[in-house]
């Protein structure tokens, strides 16, 4: 259904060390060289693509907004949440299982530096 998303950054370097770190764990890499100003993590069906804001005003964080990422298993659901701590992220919620959320969901919340809301999730094994 989406093509793309993209995240404002007001700091390049902090957002390559947390997004690299949070998303190698579900199989994703950044496919811009270092000196460019904006991340790309595509997957077979979307992109994600962060960077400054387009219109040069500082990036914010859209309350209400989520991007979810999949992840193969519980394993990379916790290394996901592990990473993006380790490098400049805070915890919006541990990893865990989500009555909530359809099926046996098992998944985990982080801000990105930004303060941009993130989580993987992936299904608990029966």
């Amino acid at each position: 259904m989406f093509t793309h998303m993209f995240l404002g950054s007001n700091d390049m370097d902090r957002s390559r060390n947390f997004y690299q770190a949070a998303l190698a764990p579900l199989g994703r890499q950044n496919v811009m060289p270092a000196d460019q100003p904006r991340l790309i993590f595509p997957s077979e069906s979307s992109t994600l693509i962060v960077g400054p804001p387009a219109d040069g005003q500082p990036a914010t964080a859209s309350n209400g907004f989520t991007v979810g990422f999949a992840a193969a298993d519980m394993a990379a659901v916790d290394a996901f949440h592990a990473a993006g701590l380790a490098n400049g992220g805070t915890d919006e919620g541990a990893p865990g299982h989500r009555p909530g959320a359809p099926g046996k969901a098992y998944g985990a919340y982080l801000r990105d530096p930004d303060g941009h809301k993130l989580c993987a999730f992936c299904q608990m094994p029966d």
